[in-house]
């Protein structure tokens, strides 16, 4: 059921022949940087829950 080889060279192709090749290397930019802000806000949302829980723990 995964992608193979030959699959996955398609997909390569059709995207070279709609975006062309100079286009590539900008969009890959574009979803790394992407990729990367959601990483970030992911981490910051864990901080934020850490912070959270830490301050709501009942004190003796």
């Amino acid at each position: 059921m995964g992608l193979g080889f030959k699959e996955i060279l398609i997909i390569a192709l059709i995207i070279i022949v709609l975006f062309g090749a100079k286009k590539i290397p900008e969009l890959m930019r574009g979803v790394g940087s992407g990729i990367k802000e959601f990483k970030d806000a992911v981490k910051d949302e864990d901080k934020k829950k850490d912070t959270d829980s830490a301050e709501q723990t009942p004190k003796p």
